[in-house]
């Protein structure tokens, strides 16, 4: 015998999981505080925050540091300070990074800046801003929808024990298949109005990303040292990536090149590795190192200004604790990403 009050248990879940699947949706898109844009006079690394990611502000600050002659970078990709003092907090984060030996192999020194505390507090700006969307909410946002089809198959699979429990006998109520039917419209509609984001990126941080990428080249005004040239050679640089900065540094541009070729094939070997592996553990760590990245899990950059999230989880290394990843798993699952 079944009675049609058992479908209260899957209709319950259902409801919860559709309403949680709204109200993550509603955050992601949420901006407490918005803000007009701020036109070309975007600063320096926020631009290539916004553009590439954590990735994109490593290369920019380190050409930047370069072209100031704040760091030599030798033929085997070792990054030595040469004693000058920091420009700002990412600066200070190459010089934290590197250490008291004074250097630090590219590769390594990329992925320890793109975690920092100074990288992710880029991305906590810009989101403050309604640029970038927070890794963590979008993390959220993908869970819900992930519940919620879990619900929904809840509710077929009491519907087909429904039918396997009736006996056909006519002097015990039947189950009424029509409210398995409402509740899965329910979920199909909570799955249509809930569907993620296509990207980290904001359609206002399009439209500003539109803004600096004009008909003339874009310089920074803030951001650069006054006594430092090279400001339209940044400016690419941060909008672009290396692939269009057009260094003149060619092994300089190699080197970068190829510590964000490896950096990438980092993170999806860890990614395949926490899909694939059957060991908990395994899986356990791949996605605790990720998700303690924030932003820097958020994008993949190649060069392009499109990057999508693959991640987003509160940024807790290095000892912090910010609000947003990436991701993006973001802000950057991304694993170390952001690029040339």
């Amino acid at each position: 015998m079944w009675h049609n009050s058992y479908f209260v248990v899957p209709a319950v879940l259902l409801v919860a999981a559709v309403l949680y699947a709204a109200g993550t949706h509603q955050r992601v898109r949420h901006v407490a505080r918005p803000q007009g844009l701020p036109g070309r006079g975007l600063p320096l690394l926020d631009t290539a925050f916004l553009a590439g990611g954590p990735g994109r502000v490593f290369d920019t600050a380190l050409v930047r540091m370069h072209l100031s002659e704040q760091v030599v970078i030798s033929r085997s990709n070792l990054v030595t300070l040469t004693g000058a003092k920091p420009y700002d907090a990412v600066d200070q984060a190459v010089h934290d990074a590197v250490g008291a030996t004074g250097s630090r192999e590219l590769g390594a020194l990329r992925r320890m800046v793109m975690r920092s505390a100074a990288v992710q507090e880029i991305g906590d700006r810009l989101a403050d801003r309604g640029l970038l969307r927070r890794p963590e909410r979008m993390q959220r946002a993908r869970t819900a929808r992930r519940l919620l089809w879990l619900a929904m198959l809840d509710v077929v699979l009491f519907a087909g024990l429904a039918l396997l429990l009736d006996d056909n006998d006519a002097l015990h109520e039947r189950p009424n298949l029509l409210i398995p039917g409402f509740l899965l419209l329910l979920g199909a509609v909570g799955l249509a109005t809930s569907t993620p984001a296509k990207g980290r990126i904001t359609p206002a941080g399009q439209r500003q990303l539109s803004l600096m990428q004009g008909s003339t080249p874009w310089t920074p005004s803030s951001g650069v040292s006054p006594r430092l040239a090279g400001g339209a050679v940044l400016g690419a640089l941060a909008l672009g990536g290396l692939a269009v900065a057009g260094l003149e540094n060619q092994e300089l541009e190699q080197a970068m090149t190829a510590a964000a070729a490896q950096d990438e094939a980092m993170r999806q070997a860890q990614a395949s590795s926490s899909f694939f592996s059957s060991s908990s553990s395994s899986s356990s760590s791949s996605s605790s190192s990720c998700s303690s990245s924030g932003y820097s899990c958020s994008a993949t950059d190649s060069g392009s200004t499109h990057h999508h999230s693959s991640c987003g989880s509160s940024h807790s290394s290095c000892g912090s604790s910010h609000s947003s990843c990436g991701s993006s798993c973001g802000s950057s699952c991304g694993g170390g990403c952001g690029g040339s």
